[in-house]
């Protein structure tokens, strides 16, 4: 069987669940080849066995903190070189889509990013489905050039253990001199709401001119937290200073797909719906009921959203109480 190498995203050796995802989707096309980086790589090796993945190798070097993307780049066009795979999967992310292209570029091949699925295409390689044009479309392309380097959306598919080896190979890299130009010289922590992350979170709850002020957003975050959701803001919300830039969704902020999302006072103009069209179901709450977010909702509540989303928030308490 054919291998397919999977780019590992993992904190100090706690995978991040869309690569588990990421995963399944490789068990489609071959057998998993994981690729594990950083501090605590080896640690990693363990989940991954349980979710199907052969081989897991790992470089604990400290280059992949100490430098920018360029010694990951070095890495994975190692990874490409020795393994020989059909196709290398990442996590869809800024840093990762990065990475991929600067990839592509090293070995000769073509990237597809913001992939949603991915099938086994025959001899003519995977196939990759995208959602674009604001989510207006559903694509179907392939690399037609080189080894397939594919970015997936994270909540584009099911975590689905099933037993891997999981068999741990040190993978030495030789970084060059560019690897090294760039130096990370500080990094600030960032302050833990205790909520999910947004891109990865299976349930969203967003905000948007609606909510009236930053106040408003305490409603969005009280829902959120019954549901055990991360959360949201448009970008006119962000703009007008009521909530951080790290939670905008939209076209020049997030791309999110959770299982469910729920959209308050947010109108719906193009920019936000290219980043959460692709959302499994669409609840939205607003008094407008000509506000074009409709056209994207599974169910909708025509009503002020000061009234509805308290009484929502309250509702689920009861029934989890």
């Amino acid at each position: 069987m054919a291998d397919v190498l999977v780019v590992v995203d993992h904190v100090e050796g706690a995978v991040r669940k869309p690569t588990l995802e990421v995963v399944t989707l490789a068990r489609r096309l071959g057998s998993p080849v994981a690729l594990a980086l950083g501090a605590g790589a080896r640690g990693t090796a363990e989940v991954l066995g349980a979710h199907g993945v052969e081989r897991v190798l790992v470089n604990e070097g400290g280059e992949f903190a100490d430098f920018s993307v360029v010694p990951r780049v070095d890495a994975v066009a190692a990874a490409v070189e020795a393994v020989s795979p059909v196709a290398v999967l990442f996590v869809s992310s800024g840093e990762n889509k990065e990475i991929a292209a600067r990839v592509a570029l090293r070995v000769g091949s073509g990237v597809i990013v913001d992939a949603v699925d991915v099938e086994p295409g025959g001899e003519g390689g995977p196939v990759v489905v995208q959602s674009v044009f604001a989510a207006a479309f559903t694509t179907r392309s392939r690399v037609t050039r080189g080894v397939p380097v594919i970015t997936v959306k994270p909540n584009s598919a099911p975590v689905e253990p099933v037993a891997g080896a999981g068999a741990v190979e040190e993978f030495p890299v030789a970084f060059g001199d560019v690897s090294r130009v760039a130096r990370v010289v500080e990094r600030t922590a960032r302050v833990s709401s205790g909520r999910p992350e947004l891109t990865e979170a299976a349930i969203v709850v967003s905000g948007g001119r609606g909510l009236g002020s930053g106040e408003g957003f305490a409603l969005i975050e009280g829902l959120a937290d019954a549901l055990g959701a991360a959360v949201g803001a448009s970008r006119a919300a962000v703009d007008a200073g009521w909530y951080p830039h790290a939670h905008q969704v939209g076209q020049t902020g997030k791309s999110v797909s959770p299982q469910l999302y729920i959209a308050s006072g947010i109108s719906g103009a193009i920019q936000h719906r290219a980043g959460m069209q692709t959302s499994k179901t669409i609840v939205v709450i607003n008094k407008d009921p000509e506000a074009p977010i409709f056209d994207l909702a599974d169910y909708g509540v025509v009503g002020d959203l000061h009234t509805v989303v308290p009484q929502l928030t309250d509702e689920i308490n009861t029934h989890k109480g």
